[in-house]
C-alpha cells in the first residue's frame, strides 16, 4: 500500500471513531489496518499540521479539525461519500454558523416555516441587515457531481422564494422586528470545491472559503440571485 494511501485510510478511520470522542492509538492502527509504528508517524505529521490533537495513547478530532481531516482525506484521493458519511450533520452545520457569528451575522439554525400549505425548513439563516442568507448545507451523500449542484441550487431556490413569499409575516419570528428591508439570497455550501462556483448566479461555496465569501458578499448582492423586500 502507497503512502498516500495509508494516510488517506488512517484519516477515515480517525473521523469514524471519532465521532463520539478521543479514541484509543490501537483501535485505529486495527481498523486501519495499518502497523502500530507506522500509525505513530502518521499521527504525528496529522498533529503537526493541525488535522488531530494528541493526548498521550488517545487522539482526539476538534470540530474544525474534523472538517480538515475530511477535506485532506478527499484531497488524497478517498472515497468522497466515504468520507462525507464520517461526519455529523451537526458538525457541518456548526462550522458554517461559527462562520456567520464570526462575521457579525445574526444566526438561526434549521428555521422551518409554512408556506402555500408546504412545511420549509433552511438549514441556516445568516442575517446583517439587510441580507438574510439562506444556506443549505449540502451533506453529500450521494456524490458532488455536476447534476447534484444544478438540483441542489433549484431546490434552494424554491426555498428562498417561499422564504420571502412569507417573510413579512416571519421577520418578527426570526428575530428581526428592527429592520426595514430584507434582501434574502440562496447560498448552497459544499465541503470541497466542485466543478462549478456558480449556478444561475446562486454562489457554490466550499465550507473553507465561507470566511471569504461572507466578507466580500455586501458589495457582491447585486451580482447574485437576491429577492428585495421592503417590511
Amino acid at each position: 500500500m502507497s503512502k498516500m494511501a495509508v494516510e488517506r485510510n488512517l484519516l477515515v478511520s480517525i473521523l469514524r471513531l471519532t465521532k463520539s470522542g478521543p479514541v484509543q492509538r490501537e483501535l485505529i492502527s486495527r481498523d486501519a489496518r495499518v502497523p502500530t509504528q507506522t500509525v505513530n508517524g502518521m499521527l504525528k505529521k496529522f498533529s503537526d499540521a493541525g488535522l488531530i490533537q494528541l493526548r498521550g495513547r488517545a487522539v482526539e478530532v476538534l470540530p474544525r479539525q474534523r472538517i480538515l481531516a475530511a477535506i485532506r482525506a478527499v484531497e488524497l484521493g478517498a472515497d468522497f461519500e466515504r468520507v462525507c458519511k464520517t461526519l455529523e450533520w451537526t458538525e457541518f452545520e456548526n462550522i458554517a454558523a461559527t462562520a456567520f457569528e464570526a462575521n457579525n451575522f445574526y444566526v438561526k439554525k434549521r428555521f422551518r416555516f409554512k408556506w402555500a400549505e408546504r412545511r420549509w425548513e433552511v438549514d441556516i439563516l445568516g442575517c446583517k441587515e439587510p441580507i438574510v442568507a439562506c444556506v443549505d448545507c449540502k451533506h453529500w451523500q450521494y456524490g458532488w457531481r455536476k447534476s447534484a449542484i444544478i438540483k441542489a441550487v433549484a431546490s434552494q431556490v424554491e426555498r428562498t422564494t417561499a422564504l420571502t413569499e412569507a417573510f413579512p409575516s416571519l421577520y418578527e419570528t426570526a428575530g428581526l422586528a428592527d429592520w426595514k428591508q430584507a434582501t434574502l439570497i440562496p447560498v448552497v455550501l459544499s465541503l470541497v470545491p466542485g466543478p462549478l462556483k456558480f449556478y444561475n448566479d446562486v454562489p457554490i461555496v466550499p465550507v473553507l472559503q465561507l470566511q471569504n465569501f461572507l466578507t466580500e458578499l455586501p458589495s457582491h448582492v447585486n451580482s447574485l440571485l437576491h429577492f428585495s423586500l421592503h417590511l
